[in-house]
């Protein structure tokens, strides 16, 4: 298995499980950027600031949880691809309105581009937020 498919997935797992910047930089450059077209993820442009934003939205949708449905690696391009669906219910406090017991499962592909020093240094999370957010009520 090629060294970035390796540093993909523990990147993944840290990052969904809440473990936010502290848990993950291990896996990035310290100036990794981020991007999404995701409205919910309008404001966020680095990896540090969304891997804090997952572990923020674990405490408002806190059985929180994903299914890796495939893991791709383009050694050309030094890029590795994760497709998950991310399953939760909003019952705990902090989220965008109060709890409204609502769940979604949400389709999801992180493109993760490395650096030659393996870490990552850019990305790109494909989602439909507006699907999710329509799921769990607030919208």
């Amino acid at each position: 298995m090629p060294e970035i498919t390796k540093t993909a997935q523990a990147f993944f797992e840290a990052c969904e499980t809440g473990k936010g910047w502290a848990g993950c930089q291990a896996y990035c450059a310290p100036n990794a950027s981020f991007a999404a077209q995701a409205e919910p993820l309008a404001d966020v442009n680095t990896l540090a600031a969304y891997c804090d934003w997952m572990a923020g939205l674990l405490t408002f949708v806190p059985d929180g949880s994903y299914e890796i449905k495939a893991f791709a690696t383009d050694e050309d391009r030094h890029t590795v691809l994760a497709f998950g669906v991310f399953s939760g219910t909003h019952t705990g406090e902090g989220g965008p309105v109060a709890p409204t017991g609502q769940s979604t499962r949400s389709d999801y592909v992180y493109a993760m581009e490395f650096a030659a020093d393996g870490k990552i240094r850019h990305m790109t999370k494909i989602w439909n937020s507006g699907w999710a957010v329509r799921e769990l009520g607030w919208a």
